[in-house]
């Protein structure tokens, strides 16, 4: 593995070179963007940035969308990964966001991983992204930068990849080096063996790991 040095330097490298990036899901407010996570989950944004524009147009607050008729929702977002379940689960949040929560978004990691559909993931996202908490989210691209380039064993689970970023990066770095990193493994495919491998930093890592591994 890399060492904690070695991890943030490697973050360092990935930020200089993917550049300025930020959030690319498309919402105007906290709990539009929480839908938009909801229906992220094992799907792209790309994705889901081509239903929501209809969808907050008919549903605009959780009022509306509570009120929604889940087959129509199903509908919209149908194009979106496992929409039967995330069409009942937005509309379930819509419902205790409105009547519970008085139209407010949780701004806790506790409390929003108590609506249905949110997980962890979703959590640190929206907290990250709508209230600048220093949270880290962990997706698969995460996940997978996280153990290509060493920083984490290969059998990880996506809480311990978390608590390695957070545990070597200074809070306010976590939030570029969330969608730094997604952006990454957007770019480079995380299959390519060693001796193919196009990305500089990806053959670096694996040369550190090397000598690390010989050191001990």
């Amino acid at each position: 593995m890399l060492t904690d040095k070695q991890i943030v330097w490697a973050i360092h490298q990935m930020e200089e070179e993917m550049g300025p990036v930020g959030p690319s899901l498309d919402s105007r407010t906290p709990f539009q963007y929480l839908v938009s996570v909801i229906l992220s989950a094992q799907a792209t944004d790309v994705s889901v940035n081509k239903v929501t524009p209809t969808l907050f147009a008919k549903y605009p607050e959780p009022k509306d969308l509570m009120a929604a008729n889940v087959t129509d929702v199903e509908l919209i977002i149908k194009s979106v990964g496992l929409f039967h379940n995330k069409a009942r689960n937005i509309i379930k949040t819509a419902r205790i966001v409105h009547e519970e929560l008085n139209d407010v978004v949780p701004t806790d990691r506790k409390g929003i991983m108590a609506l249905p559909g949110a997980g962890r993931k979703t959590a640190n996202v929206v907290l990250s992204d709508v209230f600048d908490q220093p949270t880290f989210a962990v997706d698969t691209h995460v996940s997978a930068i996280s153990k290509r380039l060493h920083f984490v064993d290969q059998s990880a689970s996506p809480l311990q990849v978390e608590n390695k970023i957070v545990s070597v990066l200074q809070p306010e770095e976590l939030h570029r080096a969330h969608h730094t990193m997604i952006e990454f493994g957007r770019k480079y495919s995380m299959k390519l063996t060693p001796d193919k491998e196009v990305c500089q930093l990806i053959i670096d890592c694996d040369k550190l790991n090397e000598e690390n591994e010989a050191e001990v």
